[in-house]
């Protein structure tokens, strides 16, 4: 069973800034984790009633399993990347880790 980890940004105080850092920075760094099955990311957008969303952006990354998840996030592509939080996610992020259920 596959293993995600999803990662959840508040929003930022400069958007662009975020964006740029994080296609040009903080992605390859994930690309680079080993074990990795996909990295996908989303802008939430408002909510039903118009509300501005909990999160600005959530990235989605696969790993072939939970002990792959682990390998990669505790070795040194991982620290790489929890390292490089401080550059670009001041709002905060919270992360999410567990196995993930494919519905379709």
């Amino acid at each position: 069973m596959t293993a995600s980890l999803l990662a959840c940004y508040h929003h930022p105080e400069d958007t662009e800034a975020f964006d740029r850092h994080y296609a040009d920075v903080h992605a390859p760094l994930g690309l680079a984790l080993p074990g990795l099955v996909s990295f996908t990311g989303t802008h939430p957008g408002p909510g039903p009633d118009g509300a501005r969303p909990a999160y600005y952006f959530v990235a989605h990354l696969t790993f072939t399993d939970a002990e792959a998840m682990g390998a990669a996030l505790s070795g040194p592509e991982g620290a790489a990347a929890v390292a490089d939080l401080a550059n670009f996610a001041g709002a905060g992020v919270d992360l999410l880790t567990g196995p993930t259920t494919r519905f379709a």
